[in-house]
C-alpha cells in the first residue's frame, strides 16, 4: 500500500487534494469539532483507508474525515452514548447507505474488541477526541456542568449504574478526597469534602455548586467548581483508565504506517497521551537499546501541542484548552523493538 506523507509544519493538507479546497464548518447545534482541519491533515495517510473516530459524538469530524476521503475510504464511528450515535447516524445517513459510514456503540477503551466484532483487523488511522461534547455539558439534564442546576448524572454511558450523586451522597470521606486532589488537583479537598458531608443528600448540580461555593473563596470560586465537577465526571466514567485502554488498543490495532490523533483538554489526559506516544509507556520512562538509542513503538509526528488558532477559540471559546498530538506507528524492525515485540494487551 503506497501511503501519502505528510510534513507537519503545522501540518500539510493531503498531496491528492488541492491546497485551496477548504473543508466547510463541521460544528452544529450538537457539538463543534475542534481542530477538525489539523486532525484531517494530520491523521489521513490513504486517501481508500479506514479510520476510527474512537469519540464519535456528533459526529463532526467523522464528516471532515469523509469528506476528504475516496468513495473506497470508510470511517467507523465508536460512542456509548445513544443519543450521540442517533446525531451521527442521521447526519451521515448518505454516508451509511454507500458502506462509507458505520457506528460502533461501546467504550472506546473497548476499541480493540469492537471492531474484531465488526470483523476489522487493522485500521490507517483512530482519532480520540477526549472530554465531554458540547451538547453533553449544555444539557443540564446529563448533569455534566454547573451552569444550570439539573440531575447529578454525569454519565457519558446513559445506561451505566454509577452517576455523580452515587459518589457524593455515598462514598467515604477520604474516597472523594482522594477523587477531588488526584482527578481536579484541587487543593481545598479536604475542606470541600466536609462541607458535601454535612449537606447530604446532594442530588442536582445546583445543590453541589452551591455548596462548593460556601466553601471557597470567591475568587477562586469557579476554578474550583470546574476542578470538583472534572473530578466526579472522570471517576464516574474511569475516564483515565479508559483512556490508557484506548491508546494501547489502537497501538495493536493500527497498520505499520498508521496514525493516532488525541486531542486533550487537561493535564491529566495529555500527559498520558504525550508519554504513550513518545514512549509506548504511561511512567514517561523511554527504554533504551545498548548503544542509548531510543526504542519505541511510535514516530512523534508533533513536538509540541498543536493548539487551536485564535480565530477558532473566537468563535468556539472550548477549544481554548485543546491540545493534539499525532504520532505514526512504526514497525517493529524499525523501532529497534525487533520482530518479536509483543504490543502490550488491552
Amino acid at each position: 500500500m503506497t501511503t501519502t506523507t505528510f510534513s507537519l509544519d503545522p501540518m500539510t493538507r493531503c498531496a491528492d487534494r488541492p491546497h485551496s479546497e477548504q473543508p466547510a464548518p463541521y460544528a452544529t447545534g450538537y457539538h463543534a469539532p475542534v481542530l477538525y482541519k489539523e486532525v484531517v491533515d494530520g491523521l489521513v495517510t490513504d486517501l481508500a483507508g479506514t479510520y476510527v473516530d474512537g469519540t464519535l459524538g456528533g459526529g463532526g469530524h467523522a464528516a471532515a474525515l469523509l469528506d476528504v476521503l475516496r468513495e473506497n475510504g470508510r470511517v467507523v464511528g465508536i460512542d456509548q452514548d445513544p443519543e450521540a450515535l442517533a446525531t451521527a447516524e442521521a447526519r451521515l445517513a448518505g454516508a451509511a447507505e454507500a458502506g462509507r459510514f458505520r457506528t460502533l456503540r461501546g467504550n472506546f477503551g473497548d476499541l480493540e474488541r469492537l471492531l474484531a466484532e465488526a470483523g476489522i483487523d487493522q485500521v490507517d488511522g483512530l482519532l480520540l477526541d477526549l472530554g465531554v461534547s458540547s451538547h453533553q455539558i449544555d444539557e443540564a439534564g446529563r448533569g455534566f456542568a454547573y451552569a444550570a442546576s439539573g440531575p447529578l448524572d454525569m454519565r457519558m454511558d446513559t445506561d451505566a449504574p454509577l452517576t455523580a450523586a452515587d459518589l457524593v451522597n455515598r462514598a467515604e470521606p477520604e474516597d472523594l478526597i482522594h477523587i477531588f486532589r488526584a482527578y481536579g488537583e484541587e487543593p481545598r479537598a479536604p475542606k470541600i469534602v466536609r462541607a458535601l458531608i454535612e449537606a447530604r443528600p446532594i442530588e442536582t448540580t445546583g445543590k453541589l455548586a452551591d455548596v462548593i461555593r460556601a466553601a471557597t473563596y470567591h475568587r477562586e470560586e469557579l476554578k474550583t467548581l470546574a476542578r470538583v465537577f472534572q473530578a466526579l465526571r472522570i471517576a464516574v466514567n474511569d475516564e483515565l483508565g479508559v483512556l490508557e485502554r484506548a491508546l494501547i488498543a489502537g497501538l495493536r490495532v493500527l497498520r505499520p504506517g498508521g496514525r493516532m490523533a488525541v486531542i486533550a483538554y487537561h493535564s491529566l489526559e495529555d500527559r498520558r497521551a504525550k508519554q504513550f506516544l513518545r514512549y509506548g509507556n504511561f511512567a514517561g520512562e523511554p527504554m533504551r537499546d545498548f548503544y542509548g538509542n531510543l526504542l519505541t513503538p511510535w514516530t512523534l509526528l508533533t513536538r509540541k501541542p498543536i493548539t487551536a488558532s485564535d480565530a477558532e477559540v473566537e468563535a468556539n471559546p472550548r477549544a481554548r484548552s485543546a491540545r493534539l498530538r499525532i504520532a505514526e506507528k512504526r514497525n517493529p524492525e524499525e523501532s529497534g523493538l525487533g520482530s518479536s515485540f509483543s504490543y502490550p494487551s488491552s
